[in-house]
Parts: structure tokens; sequence; C-alpha cells
């Protein structure tokens, strides 16, 4: 008989040596990430690097690390640094990090079944209950991101409201279901409709105030008018933390229309709903509680790595009747590795799952609530700061209100609207390739404008400070009459 074959190791120390050798370069990465370029771009030779065939044989590990340290770990997104200020991209964490690492040595698929990683990402869903104020007999399950975790909110919405059984019949069966969202809300709700058979425009953009917020007397009229039509309003998504400014919907507002009209409430809370933790929001932000279901990310404001969001819906018995339909050998058993019910697989679609939980408990764990909160706070002070030099500067100009972390602002030039454009964009493209900072642009108002999203638990006042001094700085020398 031939030598029968494994992936483990003959020799355990040179093992343990390699793992110590590539933990070592990492946290050497994360220790010195302050000195680095906020972003650099891959060399040509190194994509080059990433063309080659399918190895047949097999390369040592050291050999491997060293090739991960050459080609692959100097050039990450560079969310990690201090002035990673773009889209909304969380910085991670040393102990989320650690989680990462002995999830994978578990190897724990938390689709089901009696282990303990079930049981731990039961309690870190039952510390998101109590952080909105769910009752304790709401349900949850840990997602790849809020726009799963909407997908999975928004399915059992959908099936609860409509007035057919579109479960087994289809949405075809129902009267054509709408829901509704702020003209700024995520493109991930209209993927959402998209994705579950209602139909991208099946979701109406609400208009929104001068800050931003979804108007709820413009809600009350569609609906009205929707209703009139002969269409079945079911769901109005709520924006705590919009993306583009960040700006919280009147959740009182769209609660009391929801429970009037008899719709589902979703939150999109996917950053901006842990400000709840702070003391300077946990007052706008109580009506969260009233929601039937919230989708919000550990990797962004709570700085766990990605990837790791959430979703808890208060109703439980709603949610797994939605995802329950497991066949006859995944039954469960009373006792014994086939127990533990119900499994999560119940209430998602995915029967292979990963052990999320362990990275999200050790963040919290090693840092404690406390800290986490503080740090959130702590940016959305930096941004009301940013916004001050932004006012102060005459070559500057505020674009929107800051009322959580992100500054909307823009370099003025005497030039057509454009021009002015295309010299913002070319600024923000010219910090990230010179590696001093990396915010990012969005459009408001029909203008470009300089997007600074802070969600990094390492930035500083002075990095902001650099941030304005170089825009200005740039600023003049693409427009010598600045």
């Amino acid at each position: 008989m031939d030598e029968e074959l494994s992936l483990d190791c003959h020799d355990w120390e040179d093992l343990r040596h390699s793992f110590q050798i590539a933990a070592d370069l990492c946290i050497s990465k994360m220790e010195g990430v302050r000195d680095d370029a906020v972003w650099t771009p891959t060399p040509d030779r190194v994509k080059a690097h990433f063309n080659k065939a399918l190895p047949q044989e097999g390369a040592a590990l050291d050999s491997l690390i060293c090739d991960f340290q050459e080609n692959i770990l100097p050039y990450g997104t560079g969310n990690g640094h201090p002035r990673f200020w773009g889209w909304v991209h969380g910085s991670g964490s040393a102990a989320g990090a650690l989680g990462e690492m002995l999830a994978g040595f578990m190897n724990s698929n938390v689709g089901g079944r009696d282990h303990i990683a079930n049981h731990v990402e039961r309690q870190v869903i039952d510390w998101c209950k109590n952080i909105f104020d769910f009752p304790s007999s709401a349900s949850g399950i840990l997602t790849s991101g809020t726009s799963m975790g909407t997908i999975i909110a928004l399915n059992v919405a959908r099936n609860e409201k409509a007035d057919a059984d579109v479960q087994n019949l289809g949405v075809s069966a129902s009267r054509r279901l709408v829901g509704y969202a702020s003209a700024e809300a995520h493109g991930c709700n209209t993927k959402a409709f998209d994705l579950l058979g209602l139909g991208r425009e099946s979701l109406r953009a609400i208009a929104i105030d001068d800050r931003f917020r979804m108007k709820p007397d413009m809600l009350r009229d569609k609906i009205a008018a929707d209703r009139t039509a002969g269409l079945r309003p079911f769901v109005v998504i709520a924006s705590v933390g919009t993306v583009n400014t960040g700006a919280i919907d009147d959740l009182c507002a769209i609660s009391d229309i929801c429970r009037a009209e008899g719709l589902w409430l979703h939150i999109d809370g996917a950053f901006g709903g842990l400000a709840r933790l702070t003391d300077r929001f946990r007052g706008e932000l109580e009506a969260m509680s009233m929601a039937d279901s919230i989708a919000f990310d550990f990797h962004k404001w709570l700085h766990v790595p990605y990837d790791a969001g959430c979703v808890i819906i208060k109703d439980e018995a709603a949610h797994r009747a939605a995802f329950s339909a497991r066949r006859e050998y995944l039954e469960s058993t009373e006792t014994g590795l086939a127990g533990g019910a119900p499994w999560f697989c119940d209430y998602g679609p995915e029967l292979s799952r990963g052990f999320r939980a362990l990275k999200v408990w050790f963040t919290i764990k090693a840092y404690g609530i406390r800290k986490l909160a503080a740090l959130i706070q702590q940016n959305c002070a930096q941004a009301k700061n940013l916004e001050a030099m932004v006012l102060a500067a005459p070559e500057l100009e505020l674009c929107a209100p800051t009322h959580l972390n992100i500054v909307c602002f823009r370099m003025l030039f005497d030039k057509p609207p454009q021009a002015t454009d295309a010299l913002n964009k070319q600024i923000v493209a010219m910090l990230q390739t010179q590696g001093i900072a990396a915010p990012s642009t969005t459009t408001i108002d029909g203008k470009t404008v300089i997007r600074v999203c802070i969600t990094n638990h390492r930035t500083r006042s002075e990095d902001l400070a650099l941030l304005v001094s170089e825009i200005r700085r740039l600023g003049g020398l693409i427009d010598p009459q600045v």
C-alpha cells in the first residue's frame, strides 16, 4: 500500500518558528504603521508575480512568508493607517487579528450542531441585543456585513408583510410589494430588493431635508400614493449614518409612521448604529429599539478585522420561519454532536459559516465596550474639529453639516464648476498616490467634494491638521491662482 498522506508537518518546531516569524512581521507592520505611506500602489512587477500557473508542488512555509513580506504585505488598502479616511473602512486591531487566527485554527463550521463556537456567537448576539435594547427573545446572526444582514432582514419582512405565501409561491403571488428609504440610503438596499425578486424600482427613494435626512411627510405621502395605486407597502429602511454625510434619519417620526401603517421598520446602522454606545448620541439613537430589525458592522467602528457584520431581528419566530428548511441529513438530535438546536443555518441562507464571532469576542473582551465607545466619541469630536478648520480656511468650503464622523468639503477655485470638480478629484488622487492621506470623493448637491470619514482609532488631531495643510498646498500647486 502506498504511503498515506496528510497535510500535517514533519517538524512541529519548524511550524512554530514559521508562525513566530509571520506574527512578528505583522506586529512590526502594525507597530510602524504611522511611519508608512498611507497607500502604496501595487507595482506592475508585483501584479505580474500573481499571473503564474497553478502550482503542482508545494513550497516551504518560510519561503511563502518571504513572498508575503515582499509582494503582499506592503500593498494593502492602507486602512490601518491613521490618515486613512476613505469610504467607511475600519482600521482593525491586534486583539481582533488574534481572534481571527485562533478561529482559523479551530476551523469551526458555525452553521449548526453542538459545539462551543455557537455559544460564543450567541453571547455576541446577546451583547448586541443589549446595546440596542432589543428583548432577550430576539434573534440574530453574524454576517459578512450589513449588505448580507439587510438581505436577511428584508427577506423576513417580505414574508411577514406580503398578502400571500411568497415564501413558497414567489413574490408574484402577492400584490406588488414596495418599500421606502432615504435618497441618501446605501446601495445595498437596492441590491437586496433585486435579489429578493422585488425589483429595484420597488424601493422608493424619499427626498431629504437640509440635514440630508429622509422627510417623514414625503414618506407618508408616498405610502398613501402607493396604496391608492393598489400596491402593498411593507418596509421602511431608516439610515443611522448615511455613507455620504453621516446623516441620521428621524427615527421617532419614521417609527410612528410604520406603526400607523403596519410596516416593518428596518434600520441600516452599518457604522452609525454603534454611536448609540456613546454619551453624545445615546439619546438621539434611543429610538433604534423601536425597529423590527437592525443591521450593522463590527468591522467598521468597532475595529474588528474584516469581515464581521450582524443582523438582529425582534421576532425570532418570523426570523426562523424565513430560513429554517433543513433536510433529513441535517436533522437535530436531543444529545450528541447533532444537538444544539436551533442552528444558525435556521436564521440565514448559509449552512457553511466561519467562526466570525471569535474575533468580535476577542475585540470586545480585550478593550471593553467603554473604551470602544470612547473611541467612537473621539472620532466624532475630531470630525467637529476638522469642520472648524475647514470653516476657518477661506480657500475651503464646507458642503454638508457634520453630525457624526464625516466631513464633506472642497477646495474653491476661480474656475467653472466642472473644472473645480476635476481639480478636487485631482487633489484627492495626489493625496493618495503620494501616500499622504486617503480621503475619498463623493457628490453633494451636484458638486464633487472631498469626503473624510473618521472611523480610525489611530487618528490624532495633528493628522487632520496635516490634511488641511496638504490640501491647501496641493491646491496651490495645481492652480497657481489660489
